[in-house]
């Protein structure tokens, strides 16, 4: 089973890319984030036409997440835990043939210091306690999405030029990092431990012409769904079609 996590950058912008992405076979279960879709908006019937499950977690013009599949999609579960006076939609889980996914569209922290860095990291401590609580299930976790996070200097273009900025603040990868010592794999590091590998290119400056991307995208596995993996990348192909997400998918094969 394929599991690919997508920030599409709105869903409405992006629907055929997205329609056409699971069209051809690319996935089997499809993490979306920033739909910047309400409930009552979100192309149910579009899926359905294809074949295709969804469940979504949206609001107005801001965040949203959703997960699409090839299979059921059970126990949805939306809102991350642990502060019940935050509305935004950025986290949904739900179980997919044993699997319990997570997609989350972690918020950016910019600019830091400040409130939004303070709800940033505030927002990360909720995720790891929830990571916690799920990986105690004993049951394969994949928790999926934009991290708004660059964990390593590899993985950022230009180092120098993005010290400072709540996505590289050693605050934000101490509490990424505090996730993966807890025992959670980052696959696309496990599958490439040296390689200069993005996810994310700005739409200025010529930044996907040029290569200046990061990566921020990620997919941090338990144990048990480390044990099944076989295989994980990042797909670029959506990122230079016409009028792209300036994000590209990434993904990871797991075994049955």
């Amino acid at each position: 089973m394929r599991i690919t996590s997508w920030n599409v950058n709105s869903a409405k912008a992006r629907q055929e890319h997205i329609l056409d992405y699971l069209r051809a076979g690319s996935t089997d279960v499809l993490l979306i984030q920033e739909t910047k879709t309400q409930d009552v908006n979100f192309p149910t019937d579009l899926y359905a036409d294809i074949g295709w499950n969804v469940a979504f977690h949206g609001q107005k013009s801001y965040n949203g997440v959703a997960i699409a599949s090839r299979f059921d999609i059970d126990e949805v579960a939306c809102g991350l835990p642990g502060d019940n006076d935050d509305e935004q939609a950025r986290y949904m889980e739900a179980t997919i043939n044993g699997v319990r996914v997570a997609t989350i569209y972690l918020p950016n922290g910019n600019p830091a210091p400040g409130p939004k860095f303070d709800y940033k990291l505030a927002w990360m401590d909720r995720l790891r306690a929830r990571a916690s609580y799920l990986m105690a299930s004993e049951v394969p976790v994949i928790l999926g999405g934009d991290f708004n996070v660059i964990p390593h200097d590899i993985d950022c273009y230009d180092p120098a030029g993005w010290e400072g900025d709540a996505l590289t603040r050693d605050e934000t990868r101490a509490a990424f990092f505090r996730i993966c010592h807890d025992g959670y794999v980052d696959a696309i590091r496990a599958a490439y431990p040296q390689d200069v590998i993005y996810s994310y290119w700005d739409y200025q400056a010529g930044a996907w012409q040029k290569d200046n991307g990061v990566r921020i995208d990620h997919l941090l596995l338990s144990p048990e769904a480390a044990d099944k993996m076989t295989s994980a990348g990042v797909d670029k192909g959506p990122r230079g079609l016409e009028k792209p997400s300036d994000h590209t998918p990434v993904w990871v094969e797991l075994k049955d």
